[in-house]
């Protein structure tokens, strides 16, 4: 009886794993019942999976831990027995710091301060022996609180006068450790540098704004700054904020000075500027030939129409004075005139010369000529013939004289009265006038409309008065085209 029992359990062990073998053996060799089904089905990995990606599973983490822990000891090795106080090399040789600027935004430069801004990321690399060491790590990156373990050189920036450094969202500042005991050391900081502007030639002026940068502690003996090639990266496409300038390159110098405190090595970078033309031109050069063009209008305005020809010289000359005082607004208070000022100071000069020639022709025209005669003898087609009075009559009344009238279509009251016993009684006037300004009028200028004698008369230029308009229609255009032309080959030769 207990051996059928043995026998029963014995086939009832065979026959149990046959049937649960069976379902696994068609899922992975047959399609199943579940095939069509849309969306994520779970399937079983294959040997090869489980072989190759189980076991780093496993042993991954302890992997990673062991290297944490190898770097760990790395630095605390290191950094136990390093006194960062002391540079490398103290007492043996001078420390080589191999500098290396990249250039995020230069600008704006502010004129009436005399200083610029930018924006940059500035590297410095040096060797110290105490930091090498030996591992399968190449190199160490630490952040900004690990900086302050390690000795960074003491540079300054000389020549600017405020400087921020960037800590958002933390310090950005990082020294990288390599196995040489190489350690580059960067930083990024806003810096408004002074620049000192030569505003001679200004708006056709360029200048060298330069960013001057040494060690505040370590003289010349102690620490060297040094270029790698000249390596300055400047990228033009991030935000400029040049505006009215174009940079035109970077150049550096290097030089040493000397202090109280040693002789101190400085580096000095010039970016290289020069200004944009065309908005000084449309602001200030277009409105005063403008306005010096606009105070000619006066010359074809009869003389007799005073308040017309006042009141345009007076506002021509008052706009030019605005100008003037226009473009030294945003102008630092320089000792000495620009090119600007210069231009807007000649045109000026025209405005008022446009001014003067009328007060001058007004002043000629009616205090060397008689009063005009009674309306019976300014019909426009008579002219006066003067017979010589009788001489008691004339010495009783010097001023007294007799004209016969003619007719004639030659009168023209634009030229002045035509009478040559008003001439000649002129004349007469001048001579006992003696020295001052009718003698010297005598010699050049002609009152009335008939001038004895050609343009040139015994070496002497004689103007006719009534005919000044007609001269300063033409001088005053062809001598502002002549200014105009020299101004511009010099200023834009220089």
């Amino acid at each position: 009886m207990l051996t059928k029992v043995l026998l029963i359990l014995l086939g009832m062990s065979i026959v149990l794993p046959s049937r649960s073998e069976e379902p696994h053996v068609e899922s992975e060799n047959g399609p199943s019942a579940h095939d069509d089904v849309y969306g994520y089905q779970p399937q079983a990995p294959e040997n090869k999976l489980l072989s190759e990606e189980t076991v780093p599973t496993l042993t991954g983490p302890y992997h990673r831990l062991g290297n944490l822990q190898a770097a760990t000891h790395i630095l605390n090795s290191i950094l136990n027995n390093y006194d960062h106080k002391l540079r490398p090399g103290i007492g043996e040789k001078p420390t080589v710091v191999t500098v290396e600027i990249s250039v995020n935004t230069l600008g704006p430069v502010s004129i009436l301060d005399m200083e610029y801004t930018i924006d940059i990321t500035f590297c410095q690399t040096w060797y110290d022996e105490r930091l090498r060491y030996n591992g399968s790590f190449e190199s160490f990156v630490l952040n900004g609180d690990m900086v302050s373990q390690l000795w960074i050189p003491d540079t300054f920036f000389r020549n600017s006068k405020r400087t921020q450094e960037h800590v958002i969202t933390m310090p950005n500042q990082m020294a990288r450790i390599h196995k040489d005991g190489k350690v580059l050391y960067t930083i990024r900081m806003t810096i408004d540098a002074g620049c000192l502007l030569h505003m001679l030639k200004f708006p056709m002026d360029s200048h060298s704004c330069p960013l001057s940068f040494s060690s505040f502690s370590y003289p010349e003996s102690e620490m060297i700054y040094k270029w790698e090639d000249f390596k300055v990266e400047i990228n033009e496409k991030n935000s400029w904020k040049l505006f009215q300038f174009d940079f035109t390159g970077v150049t550096n110098t290097t030089e040493t000075i000397s202090t109280p405190a040693g002789d101190f090595m400085v580096t000095t970078l010039f970016f290289n500027v020069s200004r944009r033309f065309g908005f000084v031109a449309f602001q200030n050069y277009v409105p005063s030939s403008v306005t010096t063009m606009l105070s000619w209008v006066s010359f074809w305005i009869k003389k007799d129409s005073a308040p017309a020809r006042t009141s345009l010289g007076i506002t021509s000359v008052l706009t030019m004075t605005t100008l003037g005082t226009f473009s030294r607004k945003n102008f630092p208070r320089v000792s000495y005139i620009t090119a600007l000022d210069f231009y807007i100071a000649i045109c000026f000069v025209f405005c008022f010369c446009a001014l003067m020639e009328f007060a001058v022709l007004n002043f000629l025209t009616y205090n060397w000529t008689k009063p005009r005669a009674s309306p019976k003898l300014r019909h426009p087609h008579i002219r006066a013939r003067a017979l010589t009075p009788p001489r008691a009559h004339a010495q009783q009344h010097p001023e007294a004289f007799v004209c016969q009238i003619e007719d004639s279509e030659e009168s023209d009251g634009e030229e002045g009265p035509f009478c040559p016993a008003q001439q000649s009684f002129r004349r007469r006037t001048i001579q006992k006038a003696g020295n001052g300004c009718f003698k010297w009028c005598k010699k050049y200028l002609c009152v009335v409309r008939s001038c004895e004698g050609g343009v040139w008369q015994q070496g002497r230029l004689f103007i006719h008065v009534y005919r000044l308009d007609n001269y300063s229609r033409l001088v005053f255009p062809v001598t502002f085209f002549f200014f105009n032309a020299l101004y511009w080959l010099v200023c834009l030769n220089l």
